[in-house]
């Protein structure tokens, strides 16, 4: 129950007039006055046992922070008054309340009050503005009825859950606490009863709805999972369908679109539409649309309307206007009218030949305006914008739109299999692109790759040579084939888009890194230095362990010496053939004779031994590690003392880091806003230091890590799809764990200190520790089976034994046909047909309508 009952009428009332932008009189004089009230201890326990919902801050000492919080704590008691939330602060300087003054710890947290006790304690981190309050109170009074959702399986579920009962209202927002955060609980609070509201934040159900993640724009979509009277033909499929609201989420316009989908799918009229009077509250800025009706094709028009106004649903009103009546007099040249209330109150005729040229009127208003003059100026523009608009992946929508820009570039060389090896003999190092024009993703970091080029002509680094392989044309130099002028110098290039690094007399590299500039340009400058590189003298080893050309392109590689008695010694194979394998990530040097000696008694080892000095400890305290009996063994044992003992996660590095197969023992904290919130994560991040070491040798199966949301803002979706939802911060989860998917949290309301930390982990081994969350195993299956395009492609020449017919039937001649070929295209496009994916109508089948 979100109120008590004497107020529940009053307060439905009052959320209505907000969400709509306006105050009712009888709502203002019930209501708090928006200043904040200071409790005394005797009035808050007087409240508190009242019943009542209140949201308090217990406030002892008044830092900066604190004071902005205030004043956004200020803000929101006038908002959270139309809930029935009373907001407040007790000074624990004047007034003593138990527990909550005797403990300054608690003075960075806000707690909810509900039926008279404490219902919920935030942390200020994740209440920084009125915006973030009202959402994260609101969330967790809804908890139980906003449910989450992480993958398309879920959302399914939740589907087949409401059949028949109730719609859905979905909603995507990129982060919590934010404005649109705020719009979806504040009309979750209202409709609840009515609607059924998800609430995601990332995971991938997003690409089911068509969303890339890493966009910043949220948005809501309508499922209508109960059944309407609207349907024309009964709901089979699966799924619900699916009406999107294409406005930019807000409260009011949340509100505007769920009156919109309450309204009547089609009206029918006997006026002329400019006769037909605009929309009224609550629809006044909703656009109508017009189609026309015969006598002789009435229900067939009806049932066309129908099919558009569930393409309109959410976006506009449609009317079916009888031509018989002697009211219309709109032309006969004419099949459509609409109006846009915003624009004007002027009604616009048009001819169109189908309901898409309706549906592009009100999702680009521009091309309604250029319709409107009938002019034909720009439609070649018009109809580029429109196919990219169409394209529901960010990346190839910016390929598209930048198409025919990226090759025309002089800072690389294009690569044939002609002049192959002219172009890779020019320099001592060449980085060579293998990409195909039709991949979206290839030409997407081939923009990258023009970066970088020109990154190193500007910095006139002279001795890297940039190229680039278009393997749709050079098929055999992508493919590898060997022949009189190409001998096979790498393997067959499977994967797009591919970067290689050509070396004269060595092995080629193959870049794995992640698809952007920055890691590229990183890769390459560290491809530079020989692997390993021969050091002779004292002052190269100095120069080598403080190279500052790497540090000044913005990073510091780790660096690996390799101390030996000798040039011949068998330990030197085996480093060489590591070093190889560690070139564009790691710097290696090799040391010999008395000077490799030297090193190792300064730093009490013995010969052969490898030194490994990380970018995150001093030069003077490397790791020392003995030299292996396989290149194998040794790098595993590099990697391990180069590994951070509380290493940062980022979106680069953590692939690397879940590829070690250990259980993750993840910190999540939030961004620091002075130095004493620095300086707390930091002693959160050494306080799991102590974890590790206190641990020993149990905690070998565990990474200890951490995220910092401010510089890595993905992992709040990471956070929010272990637990379901954001908990306060620092939170620290275990998760990959060996033996099953389940997630743990470590109690919120424990400080993070090393021998609780541990006496958990215990619990957890134990089997006593109770979840917090579930791992969902996701796959990334193709949508479709691939085929052989070459192949199809000489299907298709003349004279070939498989050429088909223009109607794709096999040529009647050839009787005898390859069975795994004969109906390629076909059975991709089944396939393709059988994946579940949304649609803004019904599963409907109309013919056209008359006039269009």
């Amino acid at each position: 129950m979100r109120c008590a009952e004497n107020l529940l009428s009053i307060m439905w009332m009052c959320i209505a007039a907000f969400l709509l932008g306006t105050r009712l009189g009888g709502c203002a004089e019930t209501a708090n006055t928006s200043e904040l009230i200071e409790f005394a201890a005797a009035d808050f326990y007087e409240k508190l046992h009242s019943g009542k919902m209140m949201f308090i801050y217990f406030e002892y000492k008044v830092s900066p922070t604190i004071s902005l919080f205030l004043v956004e704590l200020e803000k929101s008691a006038e908002a959270l008054q139309d809930y029935g939330i009373l907001v407040g602060k007790v000074n624990c300087n004047r007034e003593v309340v138990h527990t909550y003054c005797t403990d300054q710890r608690l003075m960075h947290s806000v707690f909810l009050f509900r039926g008279g006790k404490e219902f919920l304690g935030l942390d200020l981190d994740t209440v920084f503005d009125v915006n973030s309050i009202v959402s994260e109170v609101l969330f967790a009074i809804l908890r139980e009825e906003v449910k989450y959702v992480h993958t398309d399986t879920d959302l399914m579920a939740m589907e087949k859950a409401a059949r028949g009962k109730k719609d859905i209202v979905l909603g995507y927002v990129h982060s919590l606490g934010t404005q649109e955060h705020r719009s979806i609980m504040e009309t979750a609070y209202v409709y609840g009863s009515k609607y059924q509201f998800i609430l995601i934040t990332g995971g991938p159900v997003l690409k089911q709805l068509g969303v890339n993640e890493s966009s910043h724009s949220s948005g809501v979509w309508f499922l209508h999972c109960r059944v309407h009277s609207g349907f024309t033909t009964p709901m089979t499929s699966e799924r619900c369908p699916v009406t999107p609201m294409r406005k930019p989420l807000s409260t009011l316009s949340l509100h505007s679109f769920l009156q919109l989908i309450e309204a009547p799918l089609v009206s029918e009229v006997y006026d002329d539409p400019s006769t037909v009077q605009p929309p009224q509250f609550p629809y006044q800025h909703t656009p109508q649309v017009f189609l026309f009706s015969r006598p002789v094709t009435e229900h067939l028009d009806l049932d066309t309307a129908t099919a558009l106004a569930w393409r309109l649903r959410g976006l506009a009103q449609l009317l079916l206007v009888h031509r018989q009546s002697p009211a219309v007099k709109t032309p006969d040249e004419y099949n459509v009218a609409y109006r846009l209330p915003e624009k004007s109150l002027d009604v616009k005729y048009l001819t169109l030949h189908n309901m898409d040229e309706v549906l592009e009127l009100f999702t680009n208003e521009d091309k309604a305006e250029d319709k409107e003059e009938g002019g034909d100026e720009g439609l070649e523009d018009e109809e580029d914008n429109a196919h990219s608009g169409e394209l529901d992946d960010e990346v190839a929508a910016s390929v598209y739109e930048n198409r025919g820009n990226l090759l025309d570039s002089d800072l690389f060389t294009q690569i044939r299999s002609d002049n192959f090896h002219t172009a890779v003999a020019r320099s001592g190092l060449t980085v060579v692109l293998f990409y195909l024009k039709w991949d979206a993703v290839s030409m997407a970091f081939f923009s990258s790759f023009i970066d970088v080029a020109q990154s190193l002509a500007d910095s006139e680094v002279d001795d890297i040579q940039m190229g680039s392989v278009d393997c749709g044309e050079w098929t055999d130099l992508c493919a590898a084939q060997s022949g009189a002028a190409l001998p096979v110098l790498f393997q067959p290039i499977t994967a797009f888009p591919t970067v290689l690094v050509f070396f004269p007399q060595e092995p080629v590299l193959h870049y794995r890194g992640m698809l952007g500039s920055e890691a590229l340009h990183r890769f390459i400058m560290l491809c530079r230095f020989a692997a390993p590189v021969l050091l002779s003298r004292q002052e190269e080893v100095m120069s080598f362990l403080q190279d500052e050309s790497s540090q000044a392109a913005g990073y510091r590689p780790d660096r690996v010496l390799g101390l030996f008695k000798a040039q011949t010694d068998i330990g030197v194979s085996v480093f060489t053939e590591a070093a190889k394998s560690l070139r564009g990530e790691v710097m290696t040097g090799l040391l010999t004779d008395g000077l490799a000696e030297k090193w190792a008694a300064d730093h009490t080892a013995d010969l052969p031994v490898v030194l490994v000095f990380p970018s995150w400890r001093k030069q003077t305290h490397p790791s020392s590690l003995p030299v292996s009996s396989s290149a194998e063994e040794l790098l595993t044992h590099i990697n391990d003392a180069r590994l951070h003992p509380m290493p940062e996660l980022t979106v680069e590095n953590l692939p690397s880091f879940l590829s070690l197969g250990k259980s993750l023992l993840l910190l999540f904290v939030g961004e620091e806003e002075d130095e004493i919130g620095h300086r707390q994560n930091q002693a959160l991040v050494e306080e799991m230091k102590q974890v590790v070491e206190l641990g020993g040798v149990r905690m070998e199966r565990y990474l200890a890590c951490w995220i910092h949301l401010g510089r890595t803002p993905a992992g709040m979706s990471v956070l929010g799809s272990y637990l379901g939802s954001l908990p306060p911060l620092p939170a620290l989860v275990h998760t990959h764990s060996l033996s099953g998917d389940e997630v743990y949290q470590y109690p919120p309301s424990s400080p993070i200190v090393a021998p609780s930390v541990l006496q958990w982990l215990q619990r957890i081994e134990e089997g006593t520790e109770t979840p917090a969350g579930m791992l969902v195993e996701d796959t990334w299956l193709p949508e479709v089976e691939f085929y052989d395009f070459l192949k199809i492609i000489d299907m298709q020449e003349p004279g070939s034994a498989k050429q088909r017919t223009p109607e794709g039937e096999e040529d009647d001649n050839d009787e005898e046909v390859d069975e795994d070929n004969v109906n390629v295209e076909d059975e991709t496009w089944e396939k393709a047909a059988a994946v579940p994916s949304y649609s803004s109508a019904p599963d409907t089948k109309h013919n056209t309508h008359s006039e269009l």
